[in-house]
């Protein structure tokens, strides 16, 4: 009976995460599409217009507070099945299966511990600004001045580098979790499962290098 039970748990925990995951997944779209106005050569007008809708728009506000509920119940209980796999498997195999999905599932809390560490960086430079929770810096107008604060902090070699290191292995992240969600969905098959493992490459491919692209243009072409 304990053992139907902590497996009922566990499906449900992975079910869950995957919700949460594609909702994440989807928010990496927006937020792309948003910080690719940077890139305009406008001094970051067509950016602070995207910005100030964003920041007005009350339909906006309510989806923040599901988008921080996504994070914290995406990392909650990715920790929590990390620790149940790895009390189900004390003792490594003698011999690993060297598959793809068991590559990248085995460093996907890693991976995801390297992401954590940059976002909560990246919400002290932008959004805890935003809400008065840290200083204002001496080149930003006010808290919501986030291009002025992206041309500096983008100008700095160690942000930035630290910027292109998390999508590296946020890239890696994505390409696993992208086939893992609908895994847990239910949704494998032989049929359109090569079609979902493509799809999820494409998309990290295209989420990594789209922010990746951003450093690299205020260090080298930005005047």
């Amino acid at each position: 009976m304990k053992k139907s039970i902590f497996s009922l748990s566990s499906l449900s925990h992975k079910y869950i995460m995957a919700m949460a995951g594609i909702f994440l997944m989807l928010f990496l779209c927006t937020h792309l599409l948003t910080n690719l106005l940077m890139l305009m050569g406008d001094g970051g007008k067509a950016f602070d217009r995207a910005v100030e809708f964003l920041s007005t728009n009350p339909l906006i506000k309510v989806v923040e507070y599901f988008l921080f509920a996504g994070f914290i119940i995406h990392i909650i209980l990715g920790t929590i099945i990390w620790v149940r796999n790895q009390k189900a498997r004390p003792v490594g195999y003698h011999v690993a299966l060297k598959t793809e999905t068991s590559a990248f599932s085995k460093f996907m809390f890693h991976t995801g511990v390297i992401i954590f560490v940059f976002l909560v960086i990246h919400l002290v430079n932008f959004f805890f600004v935003k809400l008065g929770l840290a200083p204002v810096p001496d080149h930003a107008r006010d808290g919501h001045d986030f291009y002025a604060m992206a041309v500096v902090l983008f100008k700095n070699y160690w942000y930035s580098g630290i910027y292109l290191v998390s999508f590296v292995f946020l890239g890696f992240h994505l390409k696993h979790a992208f086939q893992s969600a609908f895994q847990s969905l239910g949704l494998n098959h032989s049929k359109y499962t090569p079609a979902i493992k493509i799809i999820g490459t494409i998309y990290a491919l295209i989420i990594s290098v789209g922010f990746a692209s951003i450093p690299i243009y205020f260090l080298f072409i930005h005047q």
